[in-house]
């Protein structure tokens, strides 16, 4: 029988290609039972499927300019090499006071909007031309708030970077996202790869710096932040917890006719090709457990079904209450909100990090 395409962008078959995915290596699917054992593997599996080789060595060599005074913090632009391939600039704002000092790596996200990057969380006192757009970003996303200055203000040494295609980096377009992510996968690389390894050594330069007590380190992002946030825990021992809003879902779930993934685009900065024979979405996000984690959902937000949440946070549930550290994990609905990351959302947030980063428990 020919069966085409269905939902636009769906080949007939897909509900075949779906039962396939079994995600053998899942906590508590895996044959390996020891805890600290599994999560070794799971976390190979996930570096292997990056298509991007693991951390070279490359000194971060940062250089610091525009040096400026904030609201009770400092403000400067840091540019580091967190690969071998090219120097990538950030903000880096740093309380006023003496440190050591929590941490947190803010970390953008997509929105289909490209001039901006670091600046859609963080106040461009650098760059007026970029000053509207990002104040537009945030009266749409949160509140009218620069989360990564209320951070700041609220004790926190805050990094945010580009990513690849953003701000400095960029823009791209939205209609080149596809060639750009096709390029690199000829060239034998990954667009979601190569984000997730600069994540992971920015969480490390982080981590490294005077300033910031290292054992207290957390990641937060909204949206594609939110997933790179996740994902940033669950790759690297440098992040001491983190906080996701909206995103997390069942890969399952998310591939259903209407879904903004299959329109591909934006769908590449978290696709990791075939990494879903392996593990589900919520797997990967429990390689961090029992390390604090807290996922923010909009009740209302279109772009990830209630049947996918539901199925994320009761596996993450269960990871987290399989190794006793229930009261560790942090699962939100906000019923009456969608795709967004409002100030009552932000208090909650800053109140957890005040919490967990008091004296966050590592295992």
């Amino acid at each position: 029988m020919l069966s085409g395409l269905v939902g636009g962008n769906l080949p007939g078959f897909h509900a075949v290609l779906k039962d396939e995915l079994t995600f053998p290596l899942a906590w508590g699917t895996s044959p390996v039972r020891d805890f600290r054992a599994w999560r070794r593997a799971a976390r190979a599996t996930v570096e292997e499927h990056l298509l991007v080789g693991r951390q070279d060595g490359t000194p971060y060599a940062p250089e610091y300019t525009g040096l400026s005074r904030g609201d009770g913090y400092t403000r400067e632009l840091v540019t580091v090499s967190l690969t071998r391939y090219e120097r990538v600039r950030g903000a880096l704002l740093t309380p006023r006071g003496p440190g050591p000092f929590p941490a947190v790596l803010l970390l953008h996200d997509h929105g289909a909007r490209f001039d901006i990057g670091k600046e859609k969380l963080v106040r461009p006192w650098y760059d007026d031309t970029r000053l509207a757009s990002a104040r537009a970003w945030a009266d749409r996303c949160f509140s009218g708030r620069f989360v990564g200055d209320e951070l700041a203000r609220r004790g926190h040494v805050v990094l945010c970077l580009d990513a690849l295609g953003w701000g400095d980096r960029g823009p791209v377009a939205y209609d080149q996202q596809q060639a750009l992510a096709s390029n690199l996968h000829h060239l034998g690389s990954s667009l979601a790869g190569l984000m997730a390894r600069e994540d992971e050594r920015a969480a490390a330069f982080l981590a490294g710096l005077d300033r910031v007590d290292r054992r207290r380190v957390a990641a937060v992002g909204f949206s594609m932040g939110a997933y790179r946030a996740w994902q940033t825990a669950a790759l690297s021992d440098h992040v001491a917890a983190a906080a996701s809003v909206c995103w997390m879902t069942g890969l399952k779930e998310m591939m259903v006719p209407g879904n903004n993934t299959l329109r591909g685009h934006s769908a590449y900065c978290t696709l990791h090709p075939g990494l879903a024979r392996h593990l589900d979405i919520p797997d990967v996000a429990s390689i961090a457990a029992p390390r604090p984690m807290l996922f923010f959902h909009g009740g209302r937000d279109p772009l990830f079904p209630a049947d996918g949440v539901r199925v994320a946070h009761d596996r993450l549930r269960a990871v987290w209450r399989s190794r006793h550290a229930g009261e560790r994990l942090r699962l939100k609905t906000w019923p009456d909100l969608g795709h967004v990351f409002t100030d009552r959302m932000q208090d909650e947030v800053f109140a957890w990090l005040d919490e967990v980063l008091a004296g966050p428990a590592r295992a």
